[in-house]
């Protein structure tokens, strides 16, 4: 017969291996998800959890929120045109037991169905919708994928496209259709300037032919400008009204006389 010291020995080492087998520690974003013989039980923690050895096996489940990549996806839009789309989903599990037995894994069927939701949702628009109304359609994608994992105890709170991939030729079609754009904006603001001009020109035009004292006023103004700036000989013609003012005042100057 063995010592009662090995007895003693072996049943610490038994009783050790047995409260290590049965004692689980669960973090607060955590629960515990016990099947007894195979039978769903109840879902435990956080803190401590203790479970009966070989009877009884546990699963843990994260309640953290969930950051899933979506890959590039080759879809092709309302209007014929192939592009490349990737996104991100968050989700998180709120309900930790429908999570574990109604899927077999609720992270890759996650990303499978927001895979194929991307295709069918983005097919159904055009080329623009997709570049101009993405907050509209991300949410229509949201809620779409929520509606389908809520019977798997996941709530996915935000879908968003990341990034569209344009074919090249697309690309410079875009870029001349902003050029053009710009082009045209241009155009209108110059021609709306020469308007501008002209009604002030037109304004301008009927006060001197009210006034030809003034006509006369703005002919000397534009001489000595002209003289101001260039240094060179200028031949200006003088107009004949002028003329004639000067030679009634030297008329009159003579019969004065």
């Amino acid at each position: 017969m063995l010592p009662a010291g090995y007895l003693i020995l072996g049943g610490i080492i038994a009783v050790i291996m047995f409260l290590s087998s049965a004692i689980r520690i669960t973090r607060e974003y955590e629960r515990a998800v016990v099947f007894f013989l195979g039978r769903l039980t109840k879902t435990r923690g956080p803190g401590l959890v203790i479970i009966i050895p070989v009877l009884e096996k546990m699963v843990r489940v994260s309640l953290r929120l969930i950051t899933m990549d979506v890959p590039p996806q080759d879809i092709i839009t309302k209007d014929n045109v192939s592009v490349k789309v990737n996104a991100v989903v968050y989700f998180r599990v709120m309900d930790p037991a429908r999570a574990i037995v109604d899927v077999e894994d609720f992270f890759y069927a996650t990303s499978q169905l927001a895979q194929t939701t991307l295709r069918s949702i983005l097919g159904q628009v055009e080329l623009d919708d997709l570049l101009s109304e993405r907050e509209k359609i991300n949410h229509e994608l949201q809620e779409l994928l929520d509606t389908a994992t809520d019977p798997w105890g996941v709530k996915v709170t935000n879908v968003e496209i990341k990034h569209v991939d344009l074919p090249q030729e697309m690309q410079r079609a875009m870029a001349k259709q902003a050029e053009a754009e710009r082009e045209r904006r241009a155009k209108i603001i110059a021609a709306q300037g020469e308007h501008q001009a002209a009604d002030k020109l037109t304004e301008a035009a009927n006060i001197l032919s009210t006034n030809p004292q003034a006509i006369q006023l703005r002919y000397l103004q534009t001489l000595r400008e002209i003289a101001t700036e260039n240094n060179s000989t200028t031949l200006f013609p003088i107009p004949m009204d002028l003329i004639t003012g000067f030679m009634k005042l030297i008329d009159k100057a003579g019969k004065d006389d």
